[in-house]
């Protein structure tokens, strides 16, 4: 079995019917003004409405609630920046049982806390000299935990398609759907959804800038590693496509486009002023992208992710200039 049909839309759709009831169904909103600058009718998937405040809940519960009994209650690990080990933490008080979660040692003083608000035991690492992944490998066989890795997951990957499902089904067809990538899990779930529903519809990445490594990945036609991304989008900062996401991307992404931090920090801006939506950096660069103009032949209905809201009011009011 090749490592793209580990996820189907089948699985998506399974993942669709666990979640359902525990998840929120989070809202699809419209802006004439956005419209207007954008050139085309832009539907804004919410995920700062979802639980934890990100999509990366979605993955987590439809991963963690299909442990056996007896591994379940043992407990869980991961490793997050933030968003991941929000909900692998609420994942794990909805089903019963302990997290453990790996995180970097700057990792947003809001995030940390809310980590620890949903009862999770943190355990932090230095993320420009540490390798999470060794770390968290070691932390969960150490411990006997269940570890669930934040996009190197077919059941992550297809929780976190749900979003994009959901957002079809309430729009209709699109032609194109624009996504935020970090480790690419969000993207491949949602372009295993668009894809299956609609094969002609165009599925776009976006990255920051300094965190291109998708990008040069699909261009080069391997995955390829760079320098741990400085950027404010923190949830973008990954260094390496995963294994599995890259090998979906790599058949079903359309393309990958880079958005700077002052072009997210003004995406940002504009849902805050106009549409009344917090959003943190990295749940703002797909929407950055189309604001600035960063997707090539931009076609008539389009969908766009916001991927979290998670953002203390100290750091938001930092980042935009207050």
């Amino acid at each position: 079995m090749t490592a793209p049909s580990l996820v189907t839309l089948t699985d998506v759709r399974d993942a669709a019917a666990r979640i359902k009831g525990v998840a929120h169904r989070t809202p699809v909103l419209r802006s004439r003004t956005l419209d207007e600058l954008v050139g085309a009718e832009v539907f804004v998937k919410c995920e700062n409405f979802q639980r934890i405040g990100a999509f990366k809940f979605r993955g987590a519960y439809n991963a963690a609630s299909r442990l056996p009994a007896d591994q379940l209650a043992k407990g869980i690990a991961a490793y997050s920046s933030g968003n991941h080990a929000q909900a692998v933490a609420l994942a794990a008080r909805e089903l019963g049982t302990t997290a453990v979660i790996l995180m970097p040692e700057d990792t947003p003083r809001s995030k940390r806390e809310a980590t620890a608000g949903y009862g999770a035991e943190i355990v932090t690492y230095d993320r420009y000299t540490g390798d999470r992944v060794a770390i968290g490998e070691a932390l969960a066989a150490d411990r006997g935990l269940a570890l669930i890795p934040p996009y190197e997951h077919p059941h992550v990957i297809a929780g976190q398609g749900t979003a994009a499902l959901e957002l079809i089904e309430e729009t209709g067809d699109l032609d194109a759907l624009v996504v935020p990538v970090g480790g690419g899990g969000l993207i491949a779930g949602s372009a295993t959804a668009a894809k299956g529903l609609r094969s002609a519809t165009r599925v776009i990445g976006v990255e920051p800038e300094t965190g291109d490594d998708t990008k040069r990945s699909l261009e080069a036609g391997r995955r390829i590693s760079i320098p741990v991304p400085r950027t404010i989008a923190d949830g973008q900062a990954a260094d390496t496509p995963g294994e599995l996401t890259f090998a979906v991307n790599r058949r079903l992404v359309d393309g990958i486009t880079l958005v700077s931090d002052e072009q997210i920090r003004d995406a940002m801006r504009f849902v805050f002023e106009r549409m009344k939506l917090v959003v943190e950096p990295s749940g703002a660069s797909a929407l950055a992208a189309l604001l600035a103009h960063r997707v090539d032949r931009l076609p008539r209905r389009v969908g766009v992710i916001l991927s979290g809201g998670n953002i203390g009011a100290g750091r938001f009011t930092e980042i935009l200039g207050g």
